[in-house]
């Protein structure tokens, strides 16, 4: 079911290429350890105690090994291996890192959940991918994710096995993360018995996209590997960088802007969570951190307030990347001028996007806040290699023609080797491919800049909420939301915020003599089970939703009288 996801002739074709090789996540893994065992590798975050029960830690690439080999040989001797399906809920810890590393290694795939998913989003994803096996933590704050996992037990008819980090009592039937003697011995067995396939399948990670019902995103070492040049090039990382990673390693941009080229190249990985500033500006002076990745909100916020930067030694960061919103140039302008620190604006997808406009090829901070790399225009170089890697074109979203010319929106489509091989169960789906193989992003951009050397993003065809990294999939909670006795319509759409970018709101048309609140409303979606992080933070009354001709409603329209505080009731 998860082997030899691309097929054959892709894989002869861009191994012909040298796009693609014989490199798996092991593999690289394992020459890091080879290079500098000795040398560390991994920090914990600073709050730990707090977050997980556990002390912090500080681990040398030997040391992750030994704990690899460790829980790789517990998984196995429950009956976990290759092509399991093993959902991942793990905060940022060296013990998420390790995980990864364990699973990869014995040819296991890994669902990664962010902390926040409760009942219903695990209960949901761990029956689409079938999880054969669950691996959390005895303790998150005040939360037990493993007592969770175990209430669930039989809501998830494919689970076999769940186990926990933590020293906290677990609940009956979940199984400790301990190590036995000889491990190493027992996994490299299996490894010389079962040796990956770059082919195989590593990683299924969710997105959620204008629908209820998220979809599943395969991925392979293949791709994966592929699409890490890009954020590796970019900051032109090495073994001698500190990466500050603050971002949940659940989707492209934890696993691909920080994980993956910690793998490749080395160096140091400090983990971050849950965002608090103020420990997140201490790390970058404790551990001197050299490359780390924030949402543009929180870097406009951070300029404004002069106190903060200031009381904190930001001398040896040489960039930050941004993204999931559009930069503001003076953001943008405001950190290379007054701190010296370029930053990155990304552009990804979990299906294999990966635009980067850096300060190397694009020096002015104006154009690298408003434009990315138009890969193929015409007398063009880019010094990314995924640049002579990627095929893009743009096409008329309602008639599919191609657009060549400057200023007229078009659908950005893309192939290459780092876009993944199509939707878990894609076979039930719309296939997510043009007819020329090209994946259709349902991203409008338009082509600028001298020569059409650039692309410069126009709006997100999807209707996603990105919070603070993470999305939210206004459908679901519409869907939800209609089930509430006092609401007779409802649409839910983004609102900016100065430190997560976006928050949901919930624009309401109520039952005649109904007074909903925005209390009651949360209240009613929290007795539905599903993540805060997607609760409503705002309410707005009307007597009518506005629609075009054919009845749907103009979000657009809503999230411009939100963005400009025009009062919607």
């Amino acid at each position: 079911m998860h082997r030899g996801l691309h097929p054959a002739d892709r894989v002869a074709d861009y191994t012909a290429r040298g796009w693609w090789g014989d490199e798996t996540m092991d593999a690289l893994f394992r020459a890091r350890v080879t290079a500098a065992p000795d040398r560390e590798a991994l920090v914990d975050p600073a709050n730990k105690q707090a977050l997980t029960g556990q002390a912090p830690r500080r681990l040398t690439w030997r040391q992750i090994d030994t704990e690899t080999d460790g829980l790789a040989d517990l998984l196995l001797a429950h009956g976990v291996g290759p092509g399991d399906v093993v959902g991942l809920q793990l905060p940022n810890t060296v013990e998420l890192v390790i995980a990864y590393l364990a699973l990869w290694r014995i040819g296991a795939v890994v669902s990664p959940l962010p902390v926040q998913y409760r009942e219903r989003e695990i209960t949901e994803l761990g029956g689409l991918a079938a999880f054969s096996a669950f691996l959390t933590t005895a303790r998150v704050g005040d939360r037990s994710p493993a007592a969770e996992i175990a209430a669930l037990r039989g809501g998830l008819p494919a689970l076999r096995t769940v186990f926990a980090f933590g020293d906290t009592p677990l609940p009956d039937g979940i199984v400790p993360v301990t190590t036995a003697p000889g491990a190493a011995d027992r996994v490299a067995a299996h490894t010389a018995a079962h040796p990956a396939d770059p082919n195989d399948c590593v990683t299924i990670c969710w997105t959620s996209g204008t629908e209820s019902t998220p979809k599943g995103v395969p991925r392979t070492h293949l791709d994966w590997l592929a699409m890490s040049w890009a954020t590796i090039d970019a900051p032109r990382l090495t073994g001698d960088d500190v990466l500050l990673n603050p971002f949940p390693m659940v989707n492209m941009a934890g696993i691909n802007g920080m994980f993956l080229p910690w793998l490749r190249v080395g160096g140091v990985l400090v983990q971050h969570h849950p965002f608090d500033l103020p420990t997140f500006l201490a790390q970058i002076q404790a551990e001197k951190a050299t490359y780390t990745v924030a949402p543009p909100a929180l870097l406009t916020m951070l300029l404004a307030r002069e106190d903060l930067l200031s009381a904190t030694d930001l001398s040896s960061l040489r960039l930050i990347g941004s993204g999931s919103a559009p930069l503001a140039p003076s953001m943008v302008r405001g950190w290379q001028e007054r701190h010296g620190i370029g930053i990155i604006n990304f552009f990804g997808s979990n299906e294999g996007i990966a635009l980067l406009t850096d300060p190397h090829d694009v020096p002015d901070p104006e154009e690298r806040a408003l434009y990315f790399p138009h890969f193929g225009a015409p007398g063009t170089r880019w010094s990314s290699r995924i640049s002579g890697q990627v095929s893009i074109r743009l096409v008329d979203p309602d008639t599919g023609a191609p657009v060549t010319e400057p200023g007229i929106p078009g659908e950005l489509r893309i192939k290459g080797p780092m876009v993944f091989p199509g939707y878990l169960g894609g076979a039930a789906l719309p296939s997510p491919f043009d007819d020329d193989g090209y994946l259709k992003t349902g991203d409008v951009f338009v082509i600028a800049g001298e020569g059409g050397r650039y692309l410069r993003y126009v709006d997100r065809a999807k209707d996603l909420i990105i919070r603070g990294g993470m999305n939210i999939a206004p459908a679901e909670l519409e869907g939800l939301l209609a089930g509430h006795p006092d609401i007779a319509e409802v649409s839910v759409v983004g609102y900016p915020d100065p430190v997560l970018g976006e928050k949901a709101c919930a624009v309401v048309v109520p039952r005649a003599g109904a007074h909903p609140s925005l209390e009651g409303i949360v209240a009613f979606l929290r007795d539905c089970k599903i993540a805060s992080y997607k609760l409503p933070e705002h309410l707005e009354i009307r007597t009518e939703l506005p629609r075009n001709p054919v009845g749907k409603v103009l979000k657009r329209e809503l999230r411009a009288d939100l963005s400009t505080g025009k009062d919607l009731r």
